[in-house]
């Protein structure tokens, strides 16, 4: 029609190019020249302490990706990539069983290649650019020549052991997950080595012996005990004094955070004598209620999070994950395999008691709080305005998006709700949470949406183009904050 004009046609963006998800010049200017080139703090992670030690160099990108059978019988590798096959169809053989290595990766790109929109897409190729510089799509057409080329320089780039990702992921600190009865021994060798810069400390993981109602109780008390040099822990104050000398040589070992993986937190108090009786209940092997394994939870929950206070740990509470909910695959293939689910649990009452009992002695400690249901985010958001304090800014704080949540969408929310509720330039910003060396890609994926987030905030005119302002909240959020938050 006569008068009529078309649009002119917007060009398309190149697929993951220098300024990938990053879609203004604050933006751009944000992320190039502040953000990219920050160390990163890899507070909470399940890596493992003796293949740093030992330099592990990997044979093969499913090894490093995809993982196997340990000799024990258990199952490593990342389960992010277990699930996203098992949605494809594959065969279990091809994800966690013993199919040659080849035929596991073409299988799993066979799955990549459809998942659009998927951030496992977006970490699996930051992954190829960063660590191998190959920059092709993965691809059917693709796969052999990724393959061979990835392969050649896991085998024989000096810097693709364990150490050398870490040193060009540019790592001030790992915290790693660690069990109180662990002796630390990979620990204690990484700091008499000094040619490990890294600073590699444990955390504090007590699940187990919280989890009173949980199979293996018992048997994980008598290893309590043994680790203390006792017989038998007889007490629930026993207990808390066999975890208090555990945290203490953590603490000694570098330990700054503990971490709770709980289906949800509870609180509710009862006497010495009520704990007591709870326990010893559940040490003669008698099934506990709910309300008898909440009071024993309650009680060494807040007895540790005096111990955190004392000894400035921070304490890493996460909840609402509904766990191992495919019984007969728990049964094959046992925990931590793709089989968990968000869950919907009401506890934030309980967490804020939790934090008020112990903030009313004065002994409530730095506190980190994340929940797998994102429906949480503004409950959490909330909570820390109530238990903040002069020690440190942000001493309470909504940890970032995790699992399910560690998403574009995901991380945004999460940055939204708390930006809207509390300081978004106090955050203590990205964590791996990964069992992969090759996750820290995912820090640059966190720092492009932090960046592209903020720059679209400015660009709008929600807040004012001050570059010293806004390098203070970039770089805060990508590292200081944490460096301050954890004592490094």
């Amino acid at each position: 029609m006569r008068g009529l004009r078309t649009a002119p046609e917007t060009a398309m963006k190149t697929f993951m190019d220098r300024d990938f998800l990053l879609e203004t010049d604050t933006a751009k200017h944000l992320f190039h020249d502040y953000a990219e080139s920050m160390p990163l703090a890899d507070y909470h992670c399940h890596i493992s302490p003796r293949e740093i030690f030992e330099n592990r160099r990997f044979n093969n990108l499913v090894e490093v990706w995809l993982g196997g059978k340990n000799p024990d019988g258990s199952y490593f590798g990342d389960h992010y990539k277990w699930r996203l096959m098992r949605s494809h169809g594959i065969s279990e053989e091809y994800i966690t069983g013993d199919k040659p290595p080849y035929e596991r990766f073409c299988q799993f790109v066979e799955a990549l290649e459809l998942a659009i929109g998927n951030p496992m897409y977006h970490w699996c190729h930051l992954e190829l650019r960063q660590f191998f510089g190959y920059e092709k799509p993965l691809t059917a057409e693709t796969a052999k020549e990724a393959w061979e080329f990835c392969n050649d320089k896991l085998r024989n780039d000096p810097t693709l052991t364990v150490r050398g990702i870490i040193e060009r992921s540019h790592v001030a600190m790992i915290g790693t997950t660690d069990d109180p009865v662990d002796t630390l021994e990979w620990h204690e060798k990484i700091a008499a080595d000094d040619t490990i810069t890294v600073k590699v400390v444990p955390s504090f993981r007590p699940d187990k012996a919280i989890n009173i109602h949980k199979a293996g109780f018992t048997d994980y008390i008598a290893a309590l005990a043994e680790s203390v040099g006792k017989e038998r822990l007889d007490s629930v104050a026993e207990v808390c004094d066999a975890l208090t000398q555990r945290l203490e040589f953590f603490h000694r070992m570098g330990c700054r955070a503990s971490d709770h993986g709980l289906d949800y937190i509870p609180f509710r108090p009862c006497t010495e004598a009520e704990a007591d009786a709870a326990y010893q209940k559940a040490l003669r092997g008698e099934a506990v209620s709910t309300e008898e394994a909440e009071a024993y939870q309650t009680r060494l929950l807040l007895h540790l999070g005096r111990e955190y206070s004392r000894l400035d740990i921070a304490m890493q509470l996460h909840y609402s994950c509904l766990r191992n909910t495919n019984e007969k695959m728990f049964r094959k293939l046992g925990p931590d395999t793709g089989y968990d689910v968000i869950s919907q649990n009401t506890c934030g009452g309980n967490i804020a008691q939790l934090l008020s009992a112990l903030d009313f002695d004065g002994r409530c400690p730095k506190t980190i709080l994340y929940s797998l249901n994102p429906a949480d985010n503004e409950q959490l958001g909330t909570l820390l305005g109530a238990f903040q304090s002069d020690e440190l800014p942000g001493k309470i704080q909504h940890g970032s998006a995790w699992w399910f949540n560690d998403t574009k969408t995901g991380m945004e929310a999460q940055m939204i709700s708390l930006a809207n509720l509390g300081i978004l330039g106090n955050f203590v910003g990205m964590l791996t949470d990964s069992r992969s060396f090759l996750s820290y890609a995912r820090h640059d994926y966190f720092r492009r949406i932090l960046c592209n987030l903020i720059g679209t905030w400015v660009e709008n005119g929600e807040y004012p183009n001050i570059d010293s302002s806004l390098k203070k909240i970039v770089e805060g959020v990508c590292f200081n904050n944490a460096a301050r938050y954890f004592g490094l």
